[in-house]
């Protein structure tokens, strides 16, 4: 994998919603930035999942915090609280356009089309995004 010199601190409010944790954490791994976050940041997200959605279980959001952990494997940081004030992240290029095509094709409990992805993408407030893969519906 590239690394780049740029980070993004993910923080729990993109955590929280299961298809934009999906696609940020599949962004990490293409290397266009360093995909971060923290135990703290951990915790908001799962605790706020667990109190929202009482068909979950506490065992099921840590294993998916286990699994982001061990996907991008230098994510998680302590003593990031000085670097805020100096991240900077990088413009998106087309290569969100190949992280999203692998994403739509593994959702398959249920399955979803194009149109259904663009507008999970859409209700999360990602308009530019959104904008710029309608193009590319042929190859999502």
């Amino acid at each position: 994998m590239r690394h780049s010199p740029f980070t993004a601190v993910y923080d729990a409010c993109v955590l929280y919603p299961a298809p934009l944790r999906d696609l940020l954490v599949r962004l990490g791994l293409s290397g266009r930035f360093r995909a971060r976050w923290s135990a703290q940041i951990h915790d908001e997200w799962q605790r706020n999942l667990l109190r929202n959605r009482p068909d979950l279980t506490a065992m099921q959001i840590e294993r998916t915090s286990g699994l982001m952990d061990r996907a991008i494997p230098d994510a998680l940081v302590c003593g990031h609280e000085h670097l805020v004030a100096g991240l900077d992240l990088p413009d998106q290029d087309d290569r969100h356009v190949l992280a999203a095509q692998r994403q739509r094709a593994q959702l398959k409990a249920p399955p979803i089309d194009v149109d259904q992805y663009l507008e999970v993408l859409l209700r999360q407030g990602l308009v530019q995004t959104t904008k710029l893969l309608a193009p590319y519906r042929a190859i999502l």
